[in-house]
């Protein structure tokens, strides 16, 4: 991504303010499916990063200079966002490529991940006269700073920069922030490789019964991660193979905490049962 063009834009801009709340607000769809990503004995995402505003001060004025900048290898632990520098910035020298950072979630500017689109299938005259077999462009979900800057671009601008991404941004006016989202809205409630999964995971829990109780080095359980990534069919099993929910992490918070500080509203009820 670093050799992409770069677009400017105005970081007081109202709209590009909305982009930023916007992108914290749902940044918990972009861990959840980045969480099923490293799960995957197949890489399903193109694309995955999150953008960071990185700053240094400036001696020539007041206030200090500001790069927006992308990060990948994500990880997150509820609270603070955590990867490496994937951007060479313009100006800043207190970063470079392949710096790790970690910052907490209300700092982020934006989110993106892509995933190859299935081929729409040919009927009637435009199969027996079509002659492309190109593959559509990867489908991108989240960008909301990106896709304020493609509304303020022209037609042509908008195709020379999705072409320089290679990835398909689609309508600036509807950004989809999960897999398929208008085919199967319910995707927005639970990821589906949660609800698939959930016999795997009984049957992991009755080999591995010491899962629901153990801490990593931070606190966390099992319970706290699945509940992190949004998913209830998890979270569902492992409260039934008698998980303590009152268990807390090193910084004293547990799942329910969790669920509350992110929003997942469909698992706050099962928690606090």
């Amino acid at each position: 991504m670093e050799n992409n063009p770069i677009f400017f834009a105005d970081g007081t801009d109202p709209k590009m303010l909305e982009a930023y709340r916007k992108a914290q607000e749902t940044f918990k769809y972009f861990w959840r499916e980045q969480s099923w990503e490293y799960r995957r004995i197949i890489p399903g995402l193109s694309v995955s990063c999150v953008k960071v505003a990185f700053s240094q001060e400036d001696p020539s004025s007041d206030t200090p200079a500001v790069e927006h900048m992308w990060i990948n290898n994500i990880n997150f632990d509820g609270d603070f966002i955590k990867g490496y520098l994937i951007n060479n910035p313009n100006t800043l020298t207190n970063v470079a490529v392949g710096d790790y950072v970690e910052i907490p979630l209300n700092e982020i500017s934006d989110w993106l991940f892509a995933m190859p689109q299935r081929a729409k299938k040919a009927t009637g005259l435009s199969k027996l006269f079509s002659s492309s077999s190109k593959s559509p462009l990867p489908k991108a979900y989240g960008g909301f700073t990106i896709q304020k800057m493609r509304s303020d671009m022209s037609p042509a601008e908008r195709r020379a920069h999705d072409e320089a991404w290679q990835m398909d941004f689609g309508d600036f006016n509807d950004i989809e922030i999960v897999y398929e989202q208008k085919e199967h809205p319910e995707n927005l409630v639970e990821h589906p490789m949660s609800r698939n999964m959930k016999d795997e995971l009984v049957k992991f829990i009755n080999e591995n019964p010491a899962e629901i109780t153990g801490q990593d080095r931070n606190g966390y359980t099992l319970l706290h991660t699945e509940t992190i990534a949004g998913n209830l069919s998890s979270v569902e099993v492992i409260l039934k193979a008698g998980a303590d929910k009152s268990l807390k992490t090193n910084s004293g918070k547990t799942a329910l905490d969790f669920a509350r500080q992110l929003n997942w509203e469909h698992l706050i009820p099962v928690l606090e049962d």
